[in-house]
């Protein structure tokens, strides 16, 4: 049985290019943010139900969606209820399918928002400093600081989430993000 590692973190703390670094240790990854792109391309119907004219072409039009969103507070509470159970069912097929790997990692940008820390046997977080978080976010294609704001009040704090990490991984630098994935997959190993 493969330990479960969480990986964990706010928008713009370097959750991707940490996620790579297992990847290259030969830890497969399975990334939630992924899962719903697939998701996402696959069709929509039950979207479409709940946000009619969020898909189109066969597919959900992110943008459309997320115009729909902004407009009605109760939104992200229906879409989360259709799109996590599918989110999970992917995610278990992936722990299936990679269930002799001494680790899998379990990349969940909303892991303790969404209760998914009962469904791991560890969590790691990644961090950065609020002002270089704020770089990284707001240099993405059509970020705004009122996405930016939105995005944040969704997600728990990071010092809470720091807090309740078995690791942290500080990513203001690669080296010290690649030294820290080094160290916990050193101590998941050493402990299997």
């Amino acid at each position: 049985m493969s330990f479960r590692l969480g990986l964990t973190g706010s928008i713009g703390m370097g959750k991707s290019t940490t996620a790579q670094m297992f990847r290259d240790l030969g830890h497969p990854v399975w990334d939630a943010d992924a899962a719903v792109h697939r998701l996402y391309a696959a069709g929509g119907a039950p979207l479409e139900q709940a946000f009619p004219g969020a898909v189109r072409d066969g597919a959900v039009d992110r943008a459309r969606l997320k115009a729909l969103l902004a407009q009605d507070e109760t939104g992200f509470a229906r879409l989360e209820r259709i799109v996590h159970p599918l989110v999970a069912a992917d995610r278990a097929d992936f722990i299936r399918q990679h269930r002799n790997a001494p680790i899998v990692v379990l990349d969940i940008p909303l892991l303790f928002e969404t209760g998914g820390e009962k469904g791991v046997d560890g969590i790691a977080v990644v961090s950065a400093g609020a002002e270089l978080q704020r770089q990284r976010v707001l240099a993405r294609p059509g970020m705004t600081e009122q996405s930016f704001a939105m995005i944040l009040d969704r997600q728990m704090p990071d010092a809470e989430k720091r807090a309740r990490a078995d690791w942290v991984i500080p990513t203001e630098t690669l080296e010290g993000a690649r030294a820290a994935v080094d160290r916990i997959c050193k101590d998941i190993l050493s402990n299997a």
